[in-house]
């Protein structure tokens, strides 16, 4: 499968360049994905998707095409080659657009890649399935209703080969289980999630993913309102990371040059508490988004944002690097061979603390620790601005005492950052984006 999509790559890149490209490159993906979910010990979904194709981009004249295809047949490559050129005469022209050069950086040695996770029978993934909800309904009588309790697995060969002398490949595979759960008592329902992505088939643990899921559905039942007031506020590691999804567009380079960014001109000065690092890093041992290299045959490494509070850089593809006359930090991000690489995280993650989380927690007088969020979608990245719906767990003298619904909180990201004065050990990734335990010291909370 390697030799063949590096062969692909390298006869559409002859070809475009033969037909008058100044740059050619392909990226060829082929990807295979397994889900499914079961309900009441029953399999309700199960899904098999392969997809393969080709993504050409050429650069003539300083203008940029793309083309896909998902025909590799001879036919539909001489077609994606002439779509790609056709498509260049009627882009704009622009100086910085140009494909990386092979770079002294070497591409790290990662292991991403699980035989076993193709090789295991379907009935066993099938019964971790049905495991993590037995799990779940085990932990407590109130955990009535499965939403969704599954497993997903996705194998994936990439081969990037462009004419400036980059020909590289490597293939990964990644596993999931996951439990969407409903605990039930007299009218009440409350909803709880378990969440589990690993590099390998045999560090899933069903049993502490359906046992999660139930106790955050349990932990809700009975929760009330509470009064507007100022109070500390703790944010579990999964809100957490809500939070750097907004973060992760304003430290795009791709937004400070158009103007779109919280952080624009602020390079070396302070935008958060000392305590907060922020990293992205895509060859992270034992990360699932990690790879030896971007969308574009760069290679893939570690890149601090945000280091102590201080604002150290911003994250680049080629294109926005070529802009600010600097080198790509291995961030042209692309979903699939359909599109460009732009500028995007790999595994982002605020790093850990020295606090551990049962202390962070011991220290709060009176605060909530919050463990979801809703209308996160609607901050604005380019101000900072946000105003979200909240729910969590009153904390008295170090203590969960009481659920709490029906609030809303609302600030700016900056004012946020720079409140954060205790920050957990325990990093907790989310697939791609992670953050332990934070607490912010005084923020106020809408209640009734």
């Amino acid at each position: 499968m390697f030799t063949e999509l590096t062969k692909l790559g390298e006869e559409t890149v002859q070809k475009a360049m033969k037909q008058g490209a100044d740059e050619a490159e392909s990226f060829i993906m082929f990807d295979k994905e397994l889900i499914i979910e079961v309900a009441d010990q029953e399999v309700e979904n199960m899904k098999v998707a392969e997809t393969r194709g080709l993504g050409m981009r050429v650069i003539k004249d300083g203008r940029m095409g793309f083309a896909y295809t998902a025909d590799l047949t001879a036919n539909g490559l001489d077609f994606v080659v002439k779509q790609a050129l056709d498509n260049a005469k009627i882009a704009a022209q622009d100086e910085f657009n140009r494909l990386p050069q092979p770079g002294d950086d070497k591409y790290p040695q990662l292991d991403i890649y699980d035989p076993a996770i193709e090789q295991i029978p379907e009935e066993k993934k099938i019964q971790l399935a049905k495991d993590i909800e037995r799990y779940a309904r085990e932990y407590d009588r109130r955990v009535k209703i499965t939403e969704r309790c599954g497993y997903q697995d996705a194998l994936y060969h990439v081969a990037i080969v462009n004419s400036n002398g980059i020909n590289q490949e490597y293939r990964g595979a990644y596993c999931g289980a996951y439990a969407f759960l409903v605990a039930q008592e007299g009218d009440e329902q409350q909803t709880g999630f378990g969440l589990q992505y690993r590099l390998k088939f045999d560090q899933l643990d069903p049993k502490q993913v359906g046992e999660e899921g139930a106790e955050k559905a349990v932990r809700m039942l009975g929760a009330k309102e509470i009064g507007t007031q100022r109070a500390t506020i703790v944010l579990d590691p999964y809100v957490a990371t809500n939070f750097l999804g907004v973060i992760a567009p304003a430290l795009s380079a791709e937004a400070v040059q158009k103007g779109k960014s919280l952080f624009a001109g602020k390079v070396g000065q302070q935008v958060g508490s000392s305590l907060l690092t922020i990293i992205d890093d895509g060859a992270m041992e034992g990360a699932v988004v990690s790879a030896p290299m971007d969308g574009e045959g760069v290679p893939a490494g570690k890149t601090v944002l945000i280091e102590k509070g201080k604002l150290k850089g911003f994250m680049h593809n080629t294109y926005t690097a070529a802009k600010d006359g600097v080198t790509s930090t291995g961030n042209g991000i692309r979903a699939s061979f359909k599109g460009t690489p732009e500028v995007g995280t790999t595994n982002f993650y605020i790093a850990p603390g020295n606090t551990s989380r049962e202390k962070l927690l011991r220290e709060v007088d009176k605060g909530l620790y919050i463990t979801e969020v809703m209308g996160m979608h609607t901050a604005n990245p380019i101000s900072g601005d946000f105003s979200v719906g909240a729910s969590g767990l009153w904390i008295e003298k170090g203590e969960f005492v009481q659920p709490v619904k029906g609030i809303a909180i609302a600030g700016n990201i900056k004012d946020l950052l720079n409140s954060i004065d205790c920050i957990g050990t325990d990093l907790t990734f989310f697939v791609g984006k992670g953050s332990p335990t934070i607490r912010i010291s005084r923020m106020t909370i809408s209640g009734s």
